[in-house]
């Protein structure tokens, strides 16, 4: 879905034209794909826009650089103050949020120290990342034929750029089979994520999900159902999920920032349950948006009023 302009991007701790942020075609990040971002919802809350688990997405940011040796000259406070200035700025109720990291215009080689470091923080109106109905009506995926990054090769805690070139092939393949989205696996062969989703299964009341050593990026959507979870009393387990679990058990769902609880309701033409959201993605899916839509007291603290920054700090 196209990039819908608003008015203001932060650079480097200024704000500036949208058209404005803009980088030379030799910059260290064109040629090696060196940044690292986060993707974080603002929601339209009952008390006005709110920005969902803000320090824990900008914390993982900080973390993510820290992974590439990337000196950051902003703190935790200093990221989130400005998200939510930037969403003031550009005068919005609910918006995506985009920091960025990366190397800019400096040396040519493959060596990134001696390239400059740029922050960019952008934000945007977004809606349903799989299309409107699939929120209510699930969707169909397929295994891809494309493998996780593996252990030891790059580092898939961090939400760097450059995991996202496995990410789009991924993506295309499920495209070109007429599926919504791909889940991958592992390189040994056991569930891994979707090509920017984490995933879990429900089977006889339990919830299971892969854990970190199966190459998935430690997702804070992931972390929130599993408190949600815990707050009903749904037992959770993160353990090896093998592929033909996918089939066999009674509910599958991806969460993520993007497709926040999304049901999948087939899984490489195998219908998962009864081909609808079962009751436990139901219930985790009505309480997140009564969390984050601010209809249910913000137990957890997850959300961060816009027109109250000093809560960024909190």
């Amino acid at each position: 879905m196209p990039v819908q302009k608003t008015e203001k991007i932060w650079h480097n701790g200024k704000f500036i034209n949208w058209d404005d942020a803009k980088l030379h075609v030799l910059s260290h990040v064109v040629s090696y794909g060196s940044a690292v971002f986060e993707g974080i919802r603002c929601y339209e809350t009952t008390q006005g826009p709110a920005i969902f688990r803000l320090r824990e997405h900008m914390q993982r940011l900080i973390n993510s650089a820290r992974i590439y040796r990337m000196e950051l000259p902003y703190s935790l406070d200093d990221f989130g103050s400005t998200a939510c200035e930037l969403v003031r700025h550009n005068k919005l109720n609910s918006c995506y949020v985009k920091p960025i990291v990366l190397r800019g215009y400096g040396e040519v080689g493959v060596n990134p120290l001696n390239s400059p470091i740029d922050c960019y923080m952008a934000c945007w109106s977004w809606g349903a990342y799989l299309g409107p109905e699939a929120l209510t009506k699930g969707v169909d995926i397929g295994v891809s034929s494309w493998t996780r990054i593996a252990p030891n090769t790059l580092p898939a805690m961090s939400k760097a750029a450059a995991n996202y070139m496995n990410s789009q092939l991924i993506r295309m393949e499920a495209s070109f089979n007429g599926y919504a989205e791909g889940i991958a696996l592992d390189s040994d062969g056991h569930v891994s994520e979707g090509s920017g989703m984490n995933v879990f299964l429900a089977h006889d009341g339990v919830l299971y999900t892969p854990p970190l050593a199966t190459s998935i990026l430690p997702g804070i959507t992931r972390d929130t159902v599993v408190k949600m979870a815990q707050d009903f009393g749904i037992e959770v387990k993160e353990t090896v999920i093998p592929r033909e679990m996918l089939y066999i058990v009674d509910e599958v769902f991806f969460v993520g920032t993007a497709v926040e609880i999304t049901p999948i309701r087939s899984v490489d033409h195998i219908q998962v349950g009864k081909g609808v959201a079962g009751p436990i993605t139901r219930k985790l899916q009505e309480e997140f948006f009564a969390l984050t839509s601010g209809k249910k007291a913000d137990r957890h603290n997850w959300l961060t009023p816009v027109n109250a920054p000093v809560a960024a700090a909190r």
